[in-house]
């Protein structure tokens, strides 16, 4: 796990800037700093290093080929590296005595000289952000992992093409103007997040999941090549189903999910995992656990608030599979201390409120150890979260009726005193709904105050409006897929990666490893729930290690109550100051009405809304990293 920065024809000092964008992620690489700078200046590259394989100088970079052509700066694991390797070897492009090293950077970067990007890419299985120069074609291309769980942000500032891990990176470089992009506004305070391949910067973008983007040092021109897509993958599943017996799907997965554990615990450094006591991490640990002749490193963290404590259950888990486990009990005081820094560690706008008890949990863990493995991607992978249900039942109700009478009914709803209640306003919305991806989306935005929080109405077009209504045949696949496309990578992923490389933990997820996840998407639905119970399949690879009645209980996961601590009096201060009525007046972003009738329906009337954490992370980035 590292951090990458690049300028491209920068007309200014391109060595000092990369050193200060270098500065800027020191967290994401604390044991080693490195810099290449092409002869003609036009290309600077920057890494930041974390060493986990090869903790020599041999796997440090910027990197070069052994051509001397190629120069690579590259965040992230190759964990098949040993079988790209050999493939390298039986093709006769290189020989045993050719590496200097043992490192995956010097594999891959190997197999993109010697097979091109896109091959090399797709018989790679891991994770990364990559920048390649190559020298003799006069171009730089940018590279991101399969589902997005390395980030890579680049854009234009100050006339020159600049690219790093962190986005803050890039406000460091000299020259540095890009405004508010604005226009992503209405989609930040309905979802929390800024789904790319759009930032909260004008003209600076996040390279999307599964593609490359070469860069033309001619004129900065830019073409982007797709060479996975989560999209076809789920169409491609589904059009060939898995077609044994559920327990023999249960074996498959099994079996893919250990050779997935057994290629993600390879490391030089100590290796761990999160466990918050929910099938998703048990089965991970689990799985782990079988592997390891030794006891496995395992990490929670409890409250002391028990509606909010899974550290008990976790406790119980680790015990039963036999794991080394640390618990750390937090205290409110230790979680609100975590808040001044969320807008440095994000960089944008970012308002999961767990990513406060993620970086607690990460800072824990790093006391430990350096790399530490995550349930991550078992709720969109195998159909978890109960909104899917609800989802395919609401739909069940409604399709046997013509979109354009309900359509008719949705707008009469609306428009009449019945939106003033809150069960028809949310009724009338989804009735307008033409198909379950519309469902999936609306029932993010039947409050009609959402998207009056920014003064300018969004005009760019959304993840959610480009997945057509029957792309998938079955509901809860229609709907995982739209998680796996936007929720996961621009939420979830980002969350982890920020807060863990902000102790310079890495973190690696086993479920989305590409043969995991190319055989969840062939599941039949009813491998995947029963009745109102998800993840059936994957329980039924858990079961086989921990007792079904040690699991059934709610999942409380790792979170804390944001809505309780922010009518304490110092939390409410310091909110209370970001979201002064004169002060968004002046910054004519926000409508201060809107802002301030969301406030007071919170502390005089009891009505919490999620967007007021929404507008507080807006409020402390851009008092803190914008202005």
């Amino acid at each position: 796990m590292c951090g990458i920065s690049g300028l491209l024809k920068f007309s200014g000092d391109a060595r000092a800037n990369i050193q200060k964008m270098n500065d800027r992620m020191i967290h994401r690489g604390p044991d080693d700093d490195g810099i290449y700078v092409s002869e003609n200046s036009e290309v600077a590259l920057g890494h930041r290093r974390l060493s986990i394989v090869d903790l020599s100088k041999n796997g440090a970079q910027p990197m070069v080929s052994h051509s001397g052509n190629l120069v690579m700066v590259y965040n992230g694991e190759i964990y098949n590296n040993k079988d790209v390797k050999k493939k390298l070897l039986d093709d006769s492009f290189a020989a045993a005595g050719d590496f200097r090293g043992s490192s995956d950077t010097e594999v891959l970067l190997e197999a993109i000289e010697h097979y091109g990007m896109k091959e090399a890419l797709s018989m790679c299985k891991g994770m990364f952000g990559i920048a390649v120069y190559d020298k003799r074609n006069e171009t730089v291309t940018l590279a991101r992992d399969r589902v997005g769980e390395k980030p890579l942000y680049y854009g234009k500032v100050a006339g020159a093409f600049a690219f790093a891990s962190d986005l803050g990176c890039l406000r460091v470089v000299d020259g540095f103007d890009n405004a508010i992009n604005t226009d992503v506004l209405d989609i930040y305070f309905v979802e929390g997040y800024i789904p790319a391949p759009y930032t909260i910067y004008k003209g600076i973008n996040k390279l999307e999941a599964g593609t490359f983007m070469t860069v033309s040092l001619k004129d900065l021109g830019t073409q982007t090549t797709t060479y996975w897509s989560m999209k076809e993958t789920a169409k491609r599943g589904q059009e060939n189903p898995f077609t044994g017996s559920s327990e023999e799907a249960a074996n498959e997965l099994e079996r893919l999910l250990k050779e997935s554990i057994k290629g993600q615990m390879v490391a030089d450094v100590p290796v761990g995992a999160f466990l918050s006591a929910g099938i998703d991490s048990s089965t991970t640990v689990a799985l782990m656990q079988s592997l390891e002749p030794g006891k496995v490193k395992t990490f929670t963290i409890g409250m002391e608030d028990k509606a909010y404590n899974e550290a008990v259950y976790a406790a119980e888990i680790a015990k039963h599979l036999g794991t080394e486990h640390t618990e750390l009990y937090i205290t409110e005081k230790d979680a609100k201390a975590v808040i001044p820094g969320l807008a440095h560690m994000f960089a944008e706008p970012f308002a999961d409120s767990s990513q406060i008890p993620t970086y607690l949990v990460s800072k824990m863990t790093r006391d430990h150890v350096t790399v530490s493995l995550s349930g991550d991607g078992g709720d969109e992978l195998f159909c978890g979260y109960t909104s899917y249900e609800s989802i395919s039942r609401i739909w069940g109700k409604m399709h046997g009726v013509p979109y354009p009478i309900r359509k008719v009914a949705s707008s009469i709803v609306l428009n009449s005193p019945l939106k003033n209640k809150d069960i028809y306003r949310i009724k009338g919305t989804l009735l307008g709904a033409e198909g379950p991806v519309d469902i999936h989306r609306m029932e993010h935005e039947t409050d009609p105050l959402t998207k009056r929080i920014a003064l300018k109405r969004g005009t760019i077009p959304y993840k959610y409006t480009e997945l057509p209504n029957g792309f998938l045949e079955e509901v809860n696949h229609q709907c995982m897929l739209m998680d796996m496309l936007v929720y996961h990578p621009d939420d979830i992923l980002v969350k982890v990666d920020r807060t863990a490389m902000a102790v310079s933990l890495e973190t690696r997820v086993p479920m989305l490893d590409r043969d995991v996840i190319e055989f969840a998407w062939s599941l039949p639905i009813q491998y995947l729930r029963d009745d109102k119970v998800g993840k059936k399949v994957l329980r039924d690879v858990l079961y086989r290690y921990v007792p079904k009645e040690m699991m059934e209980r709610p999942k409380k996961g790792f979170s804390i109550p944001i809505e309780k601590w922010l009518l304490d009096s110092d939390l409410r201060d310091w909110a209370e100051g970001l979201l002064n009525k004169e002060k968004i007046r002046q910054q004519g972003i926000l409508d201060p009405e809107v802002v301030e009738k969301i406030w007071t329906d919170f502390t005089e009337r009891g009505i919490y809304r999620i967007q007021i954490w929404y507008i507080l992370m807006f409020q402390q980035w851009y008092e803190e990293e914008f202005l």
